[in-house]
């Protein structure tokens, strides 16, 4: 796959792909904040097309994503999962499985659709969807999981209670290859923090003082909820930047669905927690609001 090669001495802009489901203002921001960074030029690459896994007029927060794509002006591809799931779903009612062939077909005719692209790196921002073995294969591709290395899988609000059942002490957000194992390829940056001291000590406090099965303890728990999300949050976007980046100057290869160095030692994700710190320095996540 290409990487920024030089070809009589011009160096070829490192190309970008995006996936997303833009279901929400989060997926817009993500968009929004990469675009300004490259058009600042903070990363050196560019976005050579996104794709939505919805079409115009499905819901009104896609169709709100779908126009930011528009006016930004970037080579823009969607298919609706939703509508494929329909079809294959009245011609066939016994889909089950993982991931069954209908899903594999989806992937397919995303790939056709994006034929004429050759990304050299693909970012998953809210794409809400596994990807298949298929999808993994044809492209090099990084998903944002707000879960240190290592830590709970699934949805961030999944994460964030298993961390509170669990009575965690710390947590983290990270970058990582996509594989068709959910959450599970292999770290390529991240970060981390502590959820234990100022400010989380009283929420954690409040949920041993209240009595089990009552609403104060709900509460409790629900407010310990959203300080942690606060904390993750803020440290997202930083991420996704800096980890971009760090592609776009040459920083890390993905070599055979591996991670290297730019001295091509093997690496096993790199932590950026000192650098997403020092970005969030003077900014107050004191409080859950």
């Amino acid at each position: 796959m290409l990487q920024n090669l030089e070809i009589e001495g011009v160096r070829l802009i490192y190309q970008l792909g995006w996936f997303s489901s833009g279901r929400d203002k989060a997926a817009r921001d993500l968009l929004t904040t990469s675009y300004n960074s490259i058009q600042q030029g903070e990363i050196e690459a560019e976005l050579s097309f996104v794709f939505c896994s919805r079409e115009h007029g499905e819901t009104k927060e896609s169709d709100l994503f779908i126009k930011l794509v528009e006016d930004y002006n970037i080579p823009f591809a969607c298919f609706s999962y939703q509508n494929f799931k329909k079809i294959r779903s009245e011609q066939n009612p016994n889909l089950n499985g993982p991931m069954p062939q209908w899903r594999l077909d989806y992937d397919r005719e995303v790939m056709s659709r994006l034929q004429d692209y050759n990304p050299d790196l693909c970012v998953l921002a809210g794409y809400m969807l596994v990807t298949g073995h298929e999808l993994c294969e044809k492209y090099d591709m990084i998903n944002l999981h707000p879960a240190a290395p290592g830590g709970p899988t699934g949805t961030w609000q999944e994460v964030i209670w298993q961390l509170i059942d669990g009575q965690a002490k710390q947590t983290g957000v990270m970058m990582h290859l996509v594989t068709p194992e959910l959450d599970k390829g292999p770290p390529v940056t991240y970060c981390t923090f502590s959820i234990r001291g100022e400010p989380f000590d009283r929420y954690w406090q409040e949920i041993e003082d209240v009595k089990p099965d009552s609403p104060e303890k709900r509460i409790a728990r629900e407010n310990l909820f959203k300080i942690i999300r606060k904390h993750g949050l803020a440290r997202e976007f930083p991420l996704i930047i800096d980890t971009l980046k760090a592609f776009g100057e040459q920083k890390f290869k993905i070599i055979n669905h591996r991670v290297f160095d730019a001295e091509g030692k093997s690496i096993m994700g790199y932590n950026l927690t000192a650098d997403i710190d020092k970005r969030l320095e003077g900014i107050d996540l004191s409080t859950e609001d």
